[in-house]
Protein backbone atom coordinates (compact mmCIF):
# COMPACT_ATOMS: atom_id res chain seq x y z
CA UNK A 1 0.00 0.00 0.00
CA UNK A 2 1.27 3.56 -0.96
CA UNK A 3 1.78 6.13 1.90
CA UNK A 4 -0.12 8.43 -0.47
CA UNK A 5 -3.08 7.16 -0.93
CA UNK A 6 -5.72 9.61 0.11
CA UNK A 7 -8.29 7.18 1.23
CA UNK A 8 -6.50 5.30 3.58
CA UNK A 9 -6.45 7.28 7.40
CA UNK A 10 -3.46 8.48 9.66
CA UNK A 11 -2.44 7.46 12.25
CA UNK A 12 0.20 9.22 14.18
CA UNK A 13 1.83 6.92 17.20
CA UNK A 14 3.87 9.09 19.82
CA UNK A 15 6.66 6.91 21.51
CA UNK A 16 8.15 4.16 19.11
CA UNK A 17 10.08 2.16 20.57
CA UNK A 18 10.68 -1.83 20.30
CA UNK A 19 7.35 -2.96 22.60
CA UNK A 20 3.67 -1.51 22.74
CA UNK A 21 5.34 1.87 19.67
CA UNK A 22 6.37 -1.19 17.03
CA UNK A 23 3.35 -2.90 17.92
CA UNK A 24 1.05 -0.61 17.76
CA UNK A 25 2.20 0.76 14.71
CA UNK A 26 2.12 -2.71 12.87
CA UNK A 27 -1.66 -2.99 14.18
CA UNK A 28 -2.76 0.03 12.68
CA UNK A 29 -0.93 -0.83 9.17
CA UNK A 30 -3.03 -4.01 9.54
CA UNK A 31 -6.22 -1.93 9.69
CA UNK A 32 -5.44 -0.38 6.88
CA UNK A 33 -3.91 3.14 8.00
CA UNK A 34 -0.96 4.96 6.92
CA UNK A 35 1.30 5.70 10.00
CA UNK A 36 3.04 8.45 10.84
CA UNK A 37 5.65 7.45 13.30
CA UNK A 38 7.37 9.72 16.14
CA UNK A 39 10.55 9.15 18.65
CA UNK A 40 13.52 10.86 19.21
CA UNK A 41 15.85 8.56 17.54
CA UNK A 42 15.56 6.74 14.39
CA UNK A 43 16.80 3.12 14.75
CA UNK A 44 13.26 1.49 15.49
CA UNK A 45 11.47 3.84 13.30
CA UNK A 46 13.90 3.02 10.51
CA UNK A 47 13.53 -0.75 10.63
CA UNK A 48 9.18 -0.44 10.88
CA UNK A 49 9.51 1.65 7.69
CA UNK A 50 11.50 -0.46 5.76
CA UNK A 51 9.11 -2.99 6.85
CA UNK A 52 5.87 -1.72 5.88
CA UNK A 53 5.21 1.00 3.28
CA UNK A 54 2.30 3.03 4.48
CA UNK A 55 5.06 3.60 8.14
CA UNK A 56 6.57 7.02 8.18
CA UNK A 57 9.71 7.85 10.92
CA UNK A 58 9.57 11.79 12.20
CA UNK A 59 12.34 12.29 14.85
CA UNK A 60 10.74 14.69 17.32
CA UNK A 61 11.54 15.99 21.16
CA UNK A 62 7.56 15.08 22.51
CA UNK A 63 8.62 17.51 25.42
CA UNK A 64 9.66 20.49 23.10
CA UNK A 65 5.88 21.97 21.73
CA UNK A 66 7.51 23.99 18.79
CA UNK A 67 9.14 20.60 17.59
CA UNK A 68 5.91 18.85 18.12
CA UNK A 69 3.88 21.73 16.53
CA UNK A 70 6.59 21.76 13.68
CA UNK A 71 6.38 17.70 13.14
CA UNK A 72 2.47 17.81 13.51
CA UNK A 73 2.59 20.48 10.75
CA UNK A 74 4.59 18.11 8.76
CA UNK A 75 3.00 14.88 9.03
CA UNK A 76 -0.28 17.17 7.91
CA UNK A 77 1.30 18.33 5.24
CA UNK A 78 2.82 14.84 4.07
CA UNK A 79 -0.03 12.38 5.10
CA UNK A 80 -3.23 14.36 5.46
CA UNK A 81 -5.14 15.72 8.11
CA UNK A 82 -4.85 12.76 11.93
CA UNK A 83 -7.53 10.10 12.15
CA UNK A 84 -6.01 8.32 15.10
CA UNK A 85 -3.64 9.59 17.64
CA UNK A 86 -1.97 6.63 20.00
CA UNK A 87 0.04 9.05 22.67
CA UNK A 88 2.52 5.88 24.03
CA UNK A 89 5.50 8.47 25.26
CA UNK A 90 6.51 8.28 28.42
CA UNK A 91 9.42 9.04 30.90
CA UNK A 92 10.05 6.78 34.11
CA UNK A 93 11.82 8.67 36.03
CA UNK A 94 12.26 6.16 39.34
CA UNK A 95 13.06 7.77 43.02
CA UNK A 96 11.64 9.46 45.91
CA UNK A 97 11.08 13.28 45.90
CA UNK A 98 14.60 13.77 47.64
CA UNK A 99 15.79 11.78 45.42
CA UNK A 100 14.90 12.54 41.66
CA UNK A 101 16.33 15.76 40.34
CA UNK A 102 14.17 19.29 39.32
CA UNK A 103 14.98 18.32 35.51
CA UNK A 104 14.30 14.91 36.33
CA UNK A 105 11.00 15.63 37.60
CA UNK A 106 10.06 18.86 34.59
CA UNK A 107 11.22 15.72 31.99
CA UNK A 108 8.42 13.80 33.47
CA UNK A 109 6.06 16.00 33.19
CA UNK A 110 6.94 17.72 29.93
CA UNK A 111 7.22 14.22 28.10
CA UNK A 112 4.10 12.62 29.83
CA UNK A 113 1.98 15.87 30.23
CA UNK A 114 2.96 18.53 27.82
CA UNK A 115 3.67 16.67 24.88
CA UNK A 116 0.22 14.70 25.09
CA UNK A 117 -1.44 18.51 24.99
CA UNK A 118 0.42 20.11 22.46
CA UNK A 119 -0.38 16.68 20.27
CA UNK A 120 -3.72 17.09 20.76
CA UNK A 121 -4.38 20.89 20.35
CA UNK A 122 -2.28 19.80 16.71
CA UNK A 123 -5.06 17.44 15.26
CA UNK A 124 -8.70 18.78 17.28
CA UNK A 125 -9.20 20.95 14.48
CA UNK A 126 -9.15 18.74 11.81
CA UNK A 127 -11.18 15.94 13.84
CA UNK A 128 -13.69 18.32 15.35
CA UNK A 129 -14.37 19.64 11.38
CA UNK A 130 -14.71 15.80 10.55
CA UNK A 131 -16.77 15.12 13.44
CA UNK A 132 -15.04 11.99 14.27
CA UNK A 133 -11.23 10.81 15.68
CA UNK A 134 -9.76 8.73 17.98
CA UNK A 135 -7.74 10.37 21.04
CA UNK A 136 -6.06 7.27 22.81
CA UNK A 137 -3.44 7.92 25.69
CA UNK A 138 -1.27 4.88 26.92
CA UNK A 139 -1.34 5.13 31.14
CA UNK A 140 0.45 3.14 33.66
CA UNK A 141 0.08 1.93 37.18
CA UNK A 142 0.92 5.07 38.08
CA UNK A 143 -1.49 6.57 36.82
CA UNK A 144 -4.08 5.57 39.76
CA UNK A 145 -1.61 5.56 42.38
CA UNK A 146 2.01 6.75 43.83
CA UNK A 147 4.77 4.83 45.27
CA UNK A 148 7.49 6.02 47.00
CA UNK A 149 9.63 5.96 44.31
CA UNK A 150 7.53 7.37 41.74
CA UNK A 151 7.19 11.09 42.99
CA UNK A 152 8.06 12.26 39.39
CA UNK A 153 6.74 9.54 37.62
CA UNK A 154 3.52 9.01 39.25
CA UNK A 155 2.61 12.77 39.22
CA UNK A 156 3.20 13.29 35.71
CA UNK A 157 0.79 10.10 34.70
CA UNK A 158 -1.39 11.11 37.22
CA UNK A 159 -1.60 14.52 35.18
CA UNK A 160 -2.15 12.99 32.25
CA UNK A 161 -5.03 11.02 33.24
CA UNK A 162 -6.67 14.47 34.58
CA UNK A 163 -5.90 15.63 30.78
CA UNK A 164 -7.27 13.09 29.32
CA UNK A 165 -10.70 13.72 31.36
CA UNK A 166 -10.74 16.53 30.34
CA UNK A 167 -10.16 16.13 26.64
CA UNK A 168 -12.95 13.72 26.83
CA UNK A 169 -15.60 15.53 28.87
CA UNK A 170 -14.67 18.60 26.16
CA UNK A 171 -14.59 16.29 22.66
CA UNK A 172 -16.80 13.41 23.04
CA UNK A 173 -19.66 15.54 21.78
CA UNK A 174 -18.05 16.43 18.79
CA UNK A 175 -17.52 12.92 18.06
CA UNK A 176 -14.09 12.64 18.90
CA UNK A 177 -13.12 9.52 21.37
CA UNK A 178 -10.61 9.85 23.78
CA UNK A 179 -10.02 7.09 25.48
CA UNK A 180 -7.03 5.69 28.60
CA UNK A 181 -5.23 2.32 28.77
CA UNK A 182 -3.73 2.30 31.86
CA UNK A 183 -1.13 -0.47 31.28
CA UNK A 184 -0.47 -2.11 34.58
CA UNK A 185 2.40 -4.70 34.63
CA UNK A 186 5.41 -5.02 33.25
CA UNK A 187 5.55 -4.92 29.07
CA UNK A 188 7.25 -7.62 27.15
CA UNK A 189 9.93 -5.72 25.71
CA UNK A 190 13.72 -6.49 25.28
CA UNK A 191 15.02 -4.34 28.31
CA UNK A 192 12.64 -5.83 30.69
CA UNK A 193 13.26 -9.39 29.51
CA UNK A 194 16.82 -8.86 30.55
CA UNK A 195 16.29 -7.39 33.51
CA UNK A 196 13.79 -9.74 34.48
CA UNK A 197 14.85 -13.07 32.67
CA UNK A 198 13.90 -15.50 35.65
CA UNK A 199 10.03 -14.39 35.06
CA UNK A 200 7.72 -16.77 33.44
CA UNK A 201 6.55 -15.95 29.92
CA UNK A 202 2.61 -15.26 31.41
CA UNK A 203 4.21 -12.51 33.78
CA UNK A 204 4.61 -9.69 31.01
CA UNK A 205 1.88 -7.15 28.97
CA UNK A 206 2.56 -8.32 25.28
CA UNK A 207 2.09 -5.44 23.07
CA UNK A 208 0.05 -7.13 20.65
CA UNK A 209 -2.51 -7.47 23.01
CA UNK A 210 -2.30 -4.01 24.03
CA UNK A 211 -2.63 -2.79 20.51
CA UNK A 212 -5.99 -5.51 20.67
CA UNK A 213 -7.16 -3.36 22.98
CA UNK A 214 -6.51 -0.22 21.36
CA UNK A 215 -8.46 -1.61 18.51
CA UNK A 216 -11.57 -2.34 20.38
CA UNK A 217 -12.01 0.74 21.26
CA UNK A 218 -11.31 2.39 18.12
CA UNK A 219 -14.01 0.11 16.77
CA UNK A 220 -16.71 1.30 19.68
CA UNK A 221 -20.06 2.25 18.68
CA UNK A 222 -20.52 5.77 20.62
CA UNK A 223 -23.42 4.84 22.08
CA UNK A 224 -21.21 2.85 24.17
CA UNK A 225 -17.84 4.68 24.30
CA UNK A 226 -15.21 3.90 27.10
CA UNK A 227 -12.80 6.43 28.58
CA UNK A 228 -10.66 4.13 30.99
CA UNK A 229 -9.56 0.70 30.26
CA UNK A 230 -7.31 -1.12 32.31
CA UNK A 231 -4.94 -3.72 31.04
CA UNK A 232 -3.41 -6.55 33.14
CA UNK A 233 -2.09 -9.75 32.75
CA UNK A 234 -4.09 -12.30 34.34
CA UNK A 235 -2.05 -13.55 37.04
CA UNK A 236 -1.23 -9.59 38.01
CA UNK A 237 -1.49 -8.59 42.08
CA UNK A 238 -3.92 -5.49 41.95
Amino acid sequence: MSQSNPSQPVCVVVGVGPGNGAAFVRRFAEEGYRVAMIARSSGVMDALAAELPVARPYICDIGDAVSVESTFARITSDMGPVDALVYNAGKGVWGAADEVSLEDFETAWRTNVLGAFVAARCVIPDMRQRGSGQILLIGATASLRGGAKTAAFASAKAAQRSLAQSLARQLWPSGIHVALVIVDGIVDEPLMRSKLADRPDEFFVKPEDIADTLMQLVWQRRSAWSFEVEARPFGETW
